[in-house]
């Protein structure tokens, strides 16, 4: 059989769809709708970087631009969502806390092999005292357990043994994040933080396995099978693999070629109505994107659709940097069109830099539309007003200087 072509165009516009960036950042950004938004994404990586905003608030702002941080807690707090793990730490809708029983099992016996050279010795003996501490005493966060550990002084991941046992608890599913206080964690017994209906299923790990690889298709759009497994870095690429060529056996699945940017296909896979879907372009509003936003997760994939190189350069030596410490990407429609370095300082939003991406032309219309957006980060992170550092307008790598 013949297999369909998804031409770049449709590609990213079903992608972008898909991943809520298609329509204008409207909605209350609370409660059920903040809810709504967040299933939609699947899950938003929490990150303490707070040079402008943590990345998850940019992630939600971006799509909601009435977000205010303190919502996501709501969130929390009402059990609406957990914190766990994906490729990094997120907060997940609480329908997806049964799967994450696969998640937990494997994690905890995958951190006591690691974490024994990862991290200090002695951190299984504390596990009985450090979850005695919470069953007897209550939530409690890092910093009420092994009082009398040497702190250490190796970095953010030289912990105290107590410290590793707590975030192993959390990690093995047998506590969770009851709340948040500033970026702080508390933790509580699972049972006495997640809601009987989530606690008490137990689905079998086909299940699972069906749900995530299922449920990465619908908020990706098409992928490969390690795309999937990747989505929620909870199935394995072989499961992926296997799941996909039932899917795909069953007809559940079709197999499409992907046009990159360059004109190259990908196989990929997808639902069986991706052909018919009638997605329309994205609003030509211009956004900042947090570093960490899900549309860029996959780097490689970001090259391929969109023709965008974008890597943090945090730990890139300063006199190797190509742009900033820490550069937010820009988009408008369905084209990156940059990345900006800027930083919030007390309440002035300083902006050092704005690289435009090739071919990219900053006219008056552009310029104007990057500025308002600018002007309504600068409220959304508290500041009262946007300072231009001296050619902060960078040339294009195409454009005359």
């Amino acid at each position: 059989m013949t297999v369909p072509i998804l031409t770049n165009t449709a590609a990213r516009h079903l992608f972008l769809h898909k991943h809520g960036l298609s329509e204008r950042p409207s909605g209350a950004g609370k409660g059920a709708d903040l809810s709504a938004a967040l299933d939609h994404l699947g899950f938003v990586q929490l990150d303490s970087v707070n040079t402008f905003a943590r990345a998850h608030d940019l992630i939600l702002w971006s799509r909601r631009q009435q977000y205010r941080p303190p919502a996501l807690q709501s969130l929390l707090q009402g059990r609406a969502v957990f914190e766990h793990w994906t490729h990094d730490a997120a907060a997940i809708p609480m329908a997806l806390f049964p799967h994450w029983r696969l998640r937990f099992s494997r994690d905890a016996d995958r951190m006591a092999t690691l974490w024994k050279e990862w991290r200090r010795d002695g951190f299984m003996e504390k596990i009985d005292d450090v979850l005695r501490h919470v069953t007897d005493g209550g939530p409690c966060s890092s910093g009420d357990v092994g009082t009398d550990e040497v702190k250490g002084s190796g970095g953010w991941w030289d912990w105290h043994p107590s410290k590793t046992a707590l975030e192993y608890l959390w990690r093995s599913g047998q506590l969770s994040v009851a709340k948040r206080v500033g970026f702080r964690k508390v933790y509580d017994l699972t049972e006495r933080v997640i809601p009987p209906e989530a606690l008490n299923a137990r689905p079998h790990v086909d299940e699972t396995i069906d749900a995530l690889c299922a449920g990465a298709l619908d908020r990706l759009g098409f992928a490969t099978s390690g795309e999937l497994a990747a989505f929620w870095d909870t199935v394995t690429p072989a499961e992926a693999k296997d799941w996909c060529a039932a899917a795909l056996a069953d007809r559940r699945l079709i197999a499409v070629d992907l046009e990159g940017i360059d004109g190259k296909l990908r196989r990929s896979f997808a639902w069986p109505d991706v052909m018919d879907q009638a997605v329309a372009p994205p609003v030509k509003r211009l956004r900042i994107l947090s570093p960490f936003d899900p549309v860029l997760r996959d780097r490689k994939r970001a090259e391929r659709l969109f023709g965008f190189h974008y890597r943090i350069e945090i730990f890139v030596p300063a006199a190797k940097r190509k742009y900033g410490y820490y550069v937010f990407p820009v988009i408008a429609g369905d084209r990156m069109i940059g990345r900006i370095d800027m930083k919030r300082e007390g309440e002035v939003l300083n902006v050092s830099a704005f690289w435009p991406e090739r071919g990219v032309q900053m006219g008056t219309g552009r310029l104007k539309s990057l500025e308002a957006e600018l002007d309504r980060a600068a409220r959304f992170s508290g500041c009262i007003d946007v300072r231009y550092g001296e050619g902060w307008l960078k040339r294009g790598l195409d454009q005359p200087g």
